[in-house]
């Protein structure tokens, strides 16, 4: 995976967050820095590490399945792509206040990040330098989750979906093109 293609994938990575960051400035009349700032550390946080994780579960098993890893990781950029799509549309609005309580923090990072650990395992088939994708994903989540914050504080819940829906695009797409470059070498 180069360079164009692991900014990207953090794009897509972290809109979750992003949505998750539009609906904390929704919930606020006025943002400080430090409101934005938190939440954009708590969401590039994790969504740093969560592959960390996933690459080094990923290595413990990858002779097992080497041959098959491919297919693995189109299927896995493949659900996570529909499964964020699939919430956009028909999720109703969740309530979510503006608190930065820790353990209410730390369930939403966790919750935006998952999809992290599973693209993590991924890296791992493919020999991915991790400390550059995991530095990527948390920096550019952490600059979209600010993002989200004052779009959220100022324009409401109108790109929340659409953030959302784009982002699932972008993961199906590098699943698409991942399982072709293979198959087609």
């Amino acid at each position: 995976m180069n360079l164009v293609e692991l900014i990207i994938l953090s794009i897509g990575l972290s809109m979750d967050a992003f949505s998750v960051s539009i609906c904390k400035g929704l919930s606020i009349k006025r943002v400080s820095i430090k409101y934005i700032v938190t939440i954009g550390l708590y969401f590039g946080i994790f969504q740093g590490i969560m592959p960390l994780i996933g690459y080094l579960v990923g290595e413990k098993f990858y002779e097992q399945i080497s041959s098959i890893d491919h297919w693995i990781t189109f299927v896995l950029l493949f659900c996570i792509g529909i499964n964020m799509i699939k919430e956009a549309i028909f999720n109703n609005e969740e309530k979510i206040n503006n608190n930065l309580k820790i353990k209410d923090m730390l369930m939403l990072a966790i919750a935006t990040s998952v999809d992290a650990l599973a693209v993590g395992i991924t890296f791992a088939f493919f020999k991915v330098n991790i400390i550059l994708a995991c530095m990527l994903i948390s920096i550019i989540t952490f600059f979209i989750s600010i993002i989200g914050v004052k779009v959220g504080n100022i324009f409401g819940n109108k790109y929340e979906k659409k953030a959302q829906i784009f982002g699932g695009g972008i993961l199906i797409f590098l699943g698409f093109k991942i399982l072709l470059e293979h198959l087609m070498s």
